[in-house]
């Protein structure tokens, strides 16, 4: 891109739907502030209600036209992630955007209680799951997008298929990149999947590094120095609304910051390491995921 893209640059979205998980803070929650101001309806989907009500206050208030809806949504448990997409689906006849945001970042080893790490319940199976029961309100609506959200951190580690859920010994920041990674895998692949009909596309996004709660299992000395280096949520979120909203992407594209290794910046096009790309992992990948998750999708 020769110009540095910004939200403003995009036209106003009014009759458009969409979800955002994790709305209530960090980028999540200034990627929804930003899409109802370009006229979207958007559903915040929020494991605390509380925190979502709260959310959908200081939208208004920033945005009195917004229109918004908050719905619970706890992506670590597929209990949870089959209600939200009932009822979705049961209110909703469109579907344009899917911003599968939500997660945690490096907490104490837990499993969630489908019995899977947490790490890989919270930022991937639960989205993989999503992504697939609302499938066919996407594929139903003309142009719309799957985003789903990754990290610089996927570099971290590799898929580790003969011990996927960590049971073998926990590293908080293994498990952590190897969820990422996931959700990298998976945007890859579903675009494949989805390239046939040519009507939904899957974009991939990571924020760079963005001051959010993300760090809350931080040792406390070294939370106060993130303000001094992150660059602000509203800033990490530009790739997501960019991979949500440009009108230049076909899919399948990695969007992050375009400064210094990706840390932060305006967004850009990036590109990510073999493994990721790989057709093979990816394959292995979505068989266990439909094994573990019992919500199966499109053939290749």
């Amino acid at each position: 891109m020769d110009r540095k893209w910004n939200v403003e640059q995009v036209p106003a979205q009014p009759g458009s739907v969409a979800v955002v998980t994790g709305a209530n803070s960090g980028v999540g929650y200034e990627t929804a502030l930003a899409l109802a101001r370009h006229g979207v309806r958007v559903v915040l989907a929020c494991r605390n209600l509380e925190k979502a009500a709260a959310a959908r206050s200081k939208i208004l208030t920033a945005c009195a036209t917004a229109s918004l809806e908050t719905m619970r949504l706890d992506v670590s448990s597929l209990r949870s992630v089959r209600e939200f997409a009932t009822h979705l689906r049961a209110h909703y006849d469109q579907l344009n955007l899917l911003i599968n945001n939500a997660g945690i970042m490096m907490p104490p080893y837990a499993v969630s209680e489908d019995g899977f790490e947490s790490q890989l319940a919270t930022n991937y199976l639960g989205h993989f799951a999503l992504t697939g029961l609302l499938l066919p309100l996407l594929t139903a609506t003309p142009g719309a997008r799957v985003v789903t959200v990754s990290s610089l951190s996927y570099k971290w580690a590799g898929i580790d298929f003969d011990d996927l859920q960590a049971q073998r010994g926990y590293s908080r920041r293994k498990a952590y990149g190897q969820s990422k990674r996931a959700c990298l895998v998976f945007a890859y692949e579903l675009q494949r999947r989805l390239a046939a009909g040519g009507r939904t596309r899957s974009v991939a996004a990571h924020p760079g590094l963005a001051k959010t709660n993300l760090d809350q299992y931080f040792p406390a000395l070294i939370r106060p120095l993130g303000s001094l280096f992150l660059q602000p949520a509203s800033q990490g979120a530009l790739p997501i609304l960019y991979a949500a909203l440009a009108e230049d992407l076909k899919g399948g594209e990695f969007i992050g910051p375009d400064g210094f290794q990706q840390l932060r910046g305006h967004p850009t096009r990036v590109e990510s390491d073999d493994a990721s790309r790989d057709e093979r992992i990816a394959a292995r990948l979505w068989r266990v995921s439909e094994e573990l998750t019992g919500v199966r999708y499109l053939d290749r």
